[in-house]
């Protein structure tokens, strides 16, 4: 599967850690950024980047998720967010890893790395990757209800203030 990695400076090592991980289990891994520390860089770019390339491998037919990474997390999730597909959910422990896949079919993950270490990452991400979406109708329905807004800004029979 390919994997696609942005972060910020908080997590650079760590990403590179975990890219080490997922390339010796066999994942493609496409890193976008950043490639070196710099305490003062803007994580959004990365993270929509990163984003923009999962919806676009999923829209082309290519196995492909994402993992987003920062101190929180909360701020690379929330980029990964503005893009038109992206589906990415905050990860701090593997209850929410499977929930991500199994009811929300996240294809985008966000870790904080000042929050958990590389172990507990590596957990949450084969978590992650080896959850499928179950498929469930009501889940579908509702994943469905989140594009139709996101295109239209409403969802039919149901009242949007």
């Amino acid at each position: 599967m390919r994997i696609h990695i942005a972060t910020d400076h908080a997590g650079l090592e760590f990403s590179k850690d975990l890219q080490k991980h997922l390339t010796d289990a066999g994942h493609e891994v496409v890193d976008h950024g950043p490639t070196s520390y710099d305490p003062l860089d803007d994580y959004p770019s990365f993270c929509i980047n990163a984003a923009r390339a999962v919806v676009r491998d999923q829209s082309a037919g290519i196995q492909a998720l994402g993992i987003v990474f920062g101190g929180s997390g909360n701020g690379e999730q929330i980029a990964a967010n503005k893009v038109t597909g992206a589906r990415a959910a905050l990860v701090w422990n593997v209850s929410t890893a499977e929930l991500a896949r199994q009811h929300n079919d996240a294809n985008l993950i966000s870790i904080g790395a000042r929050q958990h270490t590389v172990d507990e990452a590596v957990l949450f991400i084969d978590t992650f990757l080896a959850t499928p979406f179950s498929g469930e109708e009501r889940h579908a329905r509702r994943i469905a209800q989140l594009a139709e807004y996101e295109k239209s800004g409403a969802i039919a029979g149901h009242e949007i203030d």
